[in-house]
């Protein structure tokens, strides 16, 4: 790998990991606990994430078992999933919140499916922006003779692939979603 793509391997890396952190909060039809990744409860007046103030489980396929550490907070539990809009079935038990996910609808599926669609585009523009940036390096060390025009026509197809590369496993992990989210 080349000195200039090695420099924007991580915004690479970046993209990819965060595409993986997107969509996995998207809702497939099976409890999953990167649902509530992004849930965030206010207790004793500070916004904490749902892990850090209560032990998270998977009941089975279609439930999840939140047990807060302190049973005083399970009202502001409760208020953050409902806040949060997740489309899941809650039910506080005192000591316990229980989520319930329901199976998704045809219609339902289609539109996650279309959000996942959206989030991948997304991740294709970081990619793009990186690859820009690698590019513009490049053409940069042609210009102050750091380099020859061979050395860059080399580097930029190397990049090329490279990028390549990187636009394929986001569609692997696009594909493995959607195969998540169209499964009844």
């Amino acid at each position: 790998m080349n000195t200039y793509l090695s420099e924007e391997a991580e915004s690479f890396a970046n993209a990819l990991d965060f595409f993986k952190r997107d969509i996995a909060t998207l809702r497939t039809g099976r409890a999953s606990l990167a649902v509530l990744d992004n849930v965030q409860v206010e207790a004793y007046g500070v916004l904490n994430p749902i892990n850090a103030v209560a032990n998270i489980t998977v009941a089975d396929a279609r439930s999840i078992i939140i047990a807060p550490w302190d049973k005083g907070i399970s009202k502001d539990i409760e208020k953050a999933i409902i806040e949060a809009d997740l489309g899941l079935g809650i039910v506080n038990e005192g000591d316990k919140v229980r989520l319930s996910v329901p199976a998704l609808t045809e219609e339902t599926r289609k539109e996650t499916v279309k959000k996942l669609n959206e989030k991948m585009e997304k991740a294709r523009i970081n990619i793009r922006q990186a690859r820009e940036e690698v590019k513009n390096a490049i053409e940069k060390a042609e210009t102050a003779k750091e380099i020859s025009e061979d050395e860059k026509f080399r580097y930029e197809k190397e990049m090329d692939e490279y990028v390549s590369k990187k636009n394929d496993e986001l569609k692997v992990m696009r594909d493995n979603k959607e195969k998540d989210i169209m499964d009844i």
